[in-house]
């Protein structure tokens, strides 16, 4: 069965999702951009045939039967409506839209048109966040009681560093909390439950004319009980620094790449990696489309594996056949969730940190 698909967004749209979707045996049909000339050039570097400035007549082309969304936070929801409403698949990127309530709009619409709806919540699909997952949820380390999870990288350091419009306006979903927290909201869900309440701050650390924030500091409650902290910034020029650690009643679990670990009375051991949790190697994207600070998040490639298999996933719920094994795809009822915590810690921030239930 030949499932096509439109990808919107010249972009990230073509350094992951296009090669993802041709992994996953999709047929890449049209490209989706707003630039006449760049959506051409590049729908010709990857061979798609058709390159478009108009969502309406990528939905109308012979052979669309989905459609990925990768574009500024702002545009999403308008549209994931129109690709809805003509009856299309979606895969849509994170931050899904921007809040909450526009989330639930798209949920609803979704549901009443019976359409895959899917996050790109990729990262559930990186083996090591899948295996801690897996270890966290059997009980392997008992109830877990606190979790600190902590992203220092350099990216954003320079007050020079070139960025999308878009990407330093806080109004149009810009900045580091929705470029990077959607997947550590992601993880925790899945992990440990649904967020309850937190108290957040959102700092800019290097001073430039920006609205949105380079850095962001969050404490969290969990429906378990669970507490922890999740803090992450794109200005730090020291060492870039990773932790991902849960602690529990009965031992610690933590994530160093790929590979899993566990302390407890036994004393440390590594947890063996699960086939099915593994995805295709990183491959990274042609060097000369990475041309700002913004495109080299995507330098390694890091994304391919997951997104390939997350792509997996849409064509499996489109054609009816058995899904990979290993974690389930993010759903927008999952971008409804995520939103709702990206609400509360905004709300948060603007409040001097006080502590805001999440709306769910």
């Amino acid at each position: 069965m030949t499932i096509g698909a439109a990808v919107v967004g010249s972009g990230f749209g073509c350094l992951t999702h296009v090669r993802a979707l041709r992994a996953a045996g999709f047929e890449v049909v049209a490209l989706v951009g707003r630039d006449p000339a760049k959506t051409a050039s590049r729908a010709a570097r990857f061979e798609i045939p058709h390159a478009c400035t108009v969502l309406g007549d990528a939905l109308a082309l012979s052979g669309v039967d989905a459609v990925t969304i990768a574009t500024p936070p702002h545009t999403h929801a308008a549209i994931a409506r129109e690709a809805i409403a003509a009856g299309k698949h979606v895969v849509c990127e994170k931050p899904f839209t921007r809040d909450a309530a526009e989330a639930r709009t798209l949920l609803a619409a979704a549901e009443r048109a019976g359409v895959v709806h899917l996050l790109g919540a990729e990262m559930r699909f990186m083996p090591g966040q899948a295996l801690l997952t897996e270890v966290v949820r059997d009980g392997t380390i008992g109830e877990p009681r606190l979790v600190t999870l902590v992203l220092h990288i350099p990216l954003l350091a320079a007050a020079t560093a070139e960025v999308p419009d878009w990407w330093s306006d806080a109004g149009a979903g810009g900045g580091w909390l929705g470029a990077h927290a959607p997947h550590v909201i992601d993880h925790v869900r899945t992990m440990l439950g649904e967020i309850t309440a937190v108290s957040a701050a959102l700092p800019r650390v290097v001073e430039r004319a920006w609205t949105a924030e380079d850095s962001y500091v969050v404490h969290f409650r969990g429906a378990s009980g669970v507490v922890g902290v999740m803090q992450a910034t794109a200005a730090d020029r020291g060492p870039m620094l990773f932790v991902t650690r849960v602690v529990g009643t009965l031992g610690t679990a933590w994530a160093e790449g790929d590979r899993v670990q566990v302390a407890d009375e036994h004393g440390t051991r590594e947890i063996a990696m699960r086939d099915e949790l593994r995805v295709a190697e990183p491959s990274a994207p042609p060097a000369d489309l990475l041309v700002s600070e913004y495109d080299m998040l995507h330098a390694f490639g890091i994304d391919y594996g997951p997104y390939s298999r997350l792509m997996e996933h849409f064509r499996a719920r489109i054609d009816g056949t058995a899904p990979p094994g290993g974690p389930q795809p993010a759903t927008f009822a999952d971008g409804v969730a995520n939103m709702a915590v990206l609400d509360a810690i905004r709300a948060s921030a603007a409040a001097g940190s006080a502590q805001i239930a999440v709306d769910a």
